[in-house]
Parts: C-alpha cells; structure tokens; sequence
C-alpha cells in the first residue's frame, strides 16, 4: 500500500465496535467552582444550605445526646472519682466501678473487636449511617456550619459575602466567625484532655493559666486540629482521609439500606408547572431543581447513584421530600431504600451475611462478660533478691529474700493475707497481712527460712497465696516462684 493512499491515512470505522460504547456526559456539580472536566475538587468551597426534615431533626437530636453526653461525661464523679478517666501516665483506665491495668490488655482488646464488628454490623444492615448521625467529623462539621448559619447568613448569603470585596462588614462576620470556631476548639480540646487527665484540676489550671506546657502543647494541637477540620476541611476527611468510606464498599450487598433515588420514577427529569401534568409531558417527578446538591454536606448528587462520599445523612431525602409535598406529588423520590427494592424484587432483611455477623456479636459480647465477671481485681509480682539467690542464716537454715508487689485493682482500700505453700515448715519473715489502698501497688519485702533437711533438691517450687480477707470478698490470687538452697 502506497503511503500517499487516502485508505491508509484514514482508517474504517468498525460499527459492531462503534455500538459497544457507553456514551458519556461531563456533570457539572451545582454551585461549584468545578467546570464539569473534574467530579470534585479539594479546593471547591460547598455552601451547604439548611433543610428541614424528619431525618434531620432524628439526626440534630442525635448529635444533640452525643454531644452534651461526650461534654458532661468528664465531669461526672462516680465513688469519690472521675467516672471515666484514662490515665496514661499512672496506666489505668477507669470507667465508674472498673479499673483496667497494662494487665487487662485482652479485655481492652475485646472491647474494641466487639466495637469493630458492631460498625461491621451497623453497615451492612443501614449503610453509612455511623457518618451520618455519629461520627465526631459530622457532628462537628454541622455545629460549625450553625455557626456559620447564625454569623454570615444563610448558604447563599455566605456565597455572596465570599465574593465580596474586602470591606468592613465581611472582616467583623469573619472575625466573628473564626473567633466562635477558634472559642469552641478550644472548649472541644479542654474536654477531650479531660478524658486523659483529672477534669476538674485541668479546668482550674486552664482558668488560672497555670497548665504545664506539654499540656499547654496538647490543647493547642487539639484545638488547631478542631478548627481545621471541622471548619476547613470538612468534607474532605470524610472523602479522602477517612479509611471507613474505602472500605465500606466491601460490607453493602443488594440489601444495604442506604439513600438513594428512584430513576424509574423520577426520569426525566424538568421544570415544570405545579398544576401541569407532568407526565402529559413526558417527565418524571424529578423537578431538577437540584435542592438535594445544595443541602449535601459533601457536595455530591444523589441521582447519579450510589456513591462512596455519601454519608447516609437523609438530608437530601428530606429537601427532595419537601419539594415533592409542595408540588403535590408522593414523597419518598429520594428515600432510604435497597438496590434489590429499587429493581422491584424482594428485599432480604434477614441473609447470611447479616446474620454471620449477629452471631459473631453474640459470640463476642459473651466473651467479654465472661472476661468482666471472672475478672480478678488484685495483682501479685515476685521479684527474688538478685544479689545472693540463697543464704544461710545464724540459726543455719536457708533463707530466701522476695519482694512482693500486690496491685489493688479495684477502687477500694482492701486488707489481704499472704501465705506459701510447697515446703514443709517454713518461717515467714515479714508482713503477712496488708492493707492496700485502692488503685494502688503495695511493696512488701519478705524473707523465707527453712531448715536445710526440709530441701530435698537444690531448687523447689513454691506458691505464693494473695487472699482478700477485709472487706470480705473472692478475689484471691496465687503465683508460683522458686525456693533455691544454699548448694
């Protein structure tokens, strides 16, 4: 073939290829800086605007209990001390009646296995909904959007006060702004301090400006991260930042209940008159008037499908709601809904799946009651005099020297008896009875004494018996240890 030949230069178009194309459209997002060439950009600023629903006043009431519970828990006093208290600089965590220890490492390991899978659970029946109603980033993000609302106006006020020129009406809204978000970042970080550290003596410190500068360091980093993620970044945590959204995807099935829009009913979509008939003129019910863009929280339409940023917040389901009653027309277009529902088949709430992961709840909370119950409160640590394993004493017999630590892990002052077993008579020379207080470690150094011919090998094993004798209780306690003779 001739380079010069037209059929070389200009190829066949194949039209069984042609066919199998997916034809495509750029969908520009509503209120965005974005072009239509990108979905979504870090750098778009969304104005989300209020809506009012029964989802959403489910949802504020939500936040509303989370929020006064994570602000008045510290302060909460339960037996003359903090009800919750995570100690990391004494290593215990105190949550009212129990005391957990470095000791008490598998039940913390439980607890949070049994928090995993019951988000495992959560998901796969209702979706997201944990970020929608109860992740701190959302409810943060929508008491900062309050404050917006209450300072700048509403979602279009705060659009055109951002296109504004410099002036003296935007520089005190946004001072006022920024000071209330900086205010409540720091009250956030002074609480959430308090969970690590005794919510009363910080408070005072705070106050009087008497903090040490590693706390002084904590509160600042806190509330720097508060302010910049609940008031700057926002939807971009939940997008890109967050590993829940990644994977979340691995838990829906068919049977998920999430927000989603009915296409069938609601294509194609137009304005048109409330008293038209809009299926004389070939439309659906979808008015596009894209209320469910605007009051989206990050920014994305709900109509295009099922999407990872969604947050399952409802609050496009209820603007959509709202239009459909003014308009006369069912509500219910944009709804929590299945896939399985959506297509017109049956909706399997109880599957194997959903089910596997009840099992593995009940399965997994038993075993941590078990844990909590069968939980002894008391400790015991041997350490064997490191300098002479054995000596013999005036009266000739051999003596071993010990050093017990007995760790009280209960929130009261409890008396204990010690006592050993595993050799025939033995002196004890020490304390054999103690009074530990709560939440503390007790050191008793002691001294074994045995005459030579009770030995019958050159080391032997013995146990030593921590028992709770006052207040009168079960913890008891034995731990083994090692009896050496002299040769």
């Amino acid at each position: 073939m001739r380079a010069n030949d037209p059929s070389s230069s200009t190829p066949k178009t194949n039209k069984a290829v042609v066919e199998q194309y997916i034809p495509i459209k750029n969908v520009k997002i509503h209120g965005s800086k974005n072009t239509g060439k990108e979905r979504y950009k870090p750098g778009d600023q969304i104005y989300v605007r209020k809506v009012s629903g029964f989802f959403q006043k489910l949802r504020q009431r939500m936040n509303l209990v989370y929020f006064a519970f994570f602000l008045m828990l510290p302060w909460l006093q339960f037996n003359g001390h903090q009800a919750v208290l995570f100690d990391i600089s004494e290593q215990r965590f105190t949550l009212w009646s129990l005391t957990l220890w470095p000791q008490d490492l598998t039940l913390l390991a439980w607890i949070c296995i049994l928090g995993a899978f019951l988000l495992f659970f959560v998901t796969t029946f209702l979706g997201r909904v944990w970020c929608g109603y109860m992740c701190p980033q959302t409810v943060w993000t929508f008491i900062f959007i309050w404050f917006e609302e209450k300072i700048e106006g509403t979602a279009n006020q705060r659009r055109k006060l951002d296109q504004q020129k410099l002036n003296r009406k935007k520089v005190i809204r946004k001072t006022l702004k920024h000071s209330a978000w900086l205010l409540f970042s720091l009250y956030t970080a002074m609480t959430f301090a308090g969970y690590f550290s005794p919510m009363q003596d910080l408070f005072i410190d705070v106050v009087t400006l008497n903090t040490s500068v590693m706390m002084a360091g904590i509160l600042v980093f806190f509330t720097l991260a508060t302010y910049g993620n609940a008031g700057w970044m926002r939807e971009t945590v939940c997008l890109h930042m967050c590993p829940y959204a990644r994977f979340q995807s691995a838990m829906f099935d068919k049977d998920t209940v999430t927000v989603a829009y009915d296409s069938k009913r609601g294509e194609s979509r137009g304005a048109r008159g409330r008293k038209q008939d809009h299926k004389a003129m070939g439309l659906g019910d979808c008015i596009d008037c894209n209320l469910c863009v605007e009051v989206c929280p990050t920014g994305i339409d709900i109509r295009n499908g099922l999407q990872y940023e969604c947050i399952n917040c409802g609050a496009c389901a209820d603007a959509c709601d709202g239009v459909m009653d003014k308009m006369d027309y069912e509500p219910g277009l944009i709804r929590y809904t299945t896939e399985h529902e959506l297509q017109g088949k049956k909706v399997n709430i109880v599957r194997s799946k959903l089910i596997g992961y009840a099992v593995l709840l009940v399965i997994m909370s038993t075993l941590l009651v078990l844990e909590i119950v069968n939980r002894v409160p008391l400790s015991l640590e041997i350490i064997r005099d490191r300098t002479e394993l054995a000596k013999e004493n005036f009266n000739g017999d051999i003596e071993n020297v010990f050093t017990l630590k007995i760790l009280n892990m209960s929130q009261t002052d409890n008396t204990y008896k010690l006592s050993m077993q595993g050799i025939a008579n033995t002196q004890w020379h020490g304390k054999q009875e103690v009074t530990v207080k709560a939440a503390t470690v007790y050191t008793l150094p002691i001294s074994i004494s045995v005459d030579p011919y009770e030995l019958e090998h050159y080391m032997t094993t013995i146990t030593f018996t921590v028992e709770q004798v006052a207040p009168i209780g079960e913890a008891k306690i034995e731990q083994e240890s090692r009896f050496f003779n002299k040769h």
